[in-house]
């Protein structure tokens, strides 16, 4: 998957802030990634989520 990096980073920041006492930032960034993985899941070409939400993959700027 191409965007495996971004779950990577989302957990990095996540560990630094727990360890760091950001407890806020944490919840965001665990938050962060549970909705970067759904919205990743619904992108992927051969994904059933995509023919259930009606998603496309398009991007917006």
């Amino acid at each position: 998957m191409p965007h495996d990096w971004i779950f990577d980073v989302l957990s990095d920041l996540k560990l630094y802030a727990e360890r760091n006492g950001l407890s806020d930032t944490a919840a965001k960034a665990a938050e962060a990634l549970m909705v970067a993985r759904a919205e990743i899941r619904r992108s992927e070409p051969d994904s059933p989520l995509k023919a259930v939400t009606g998603q496309r993959g398009r991007r917006m700027n």
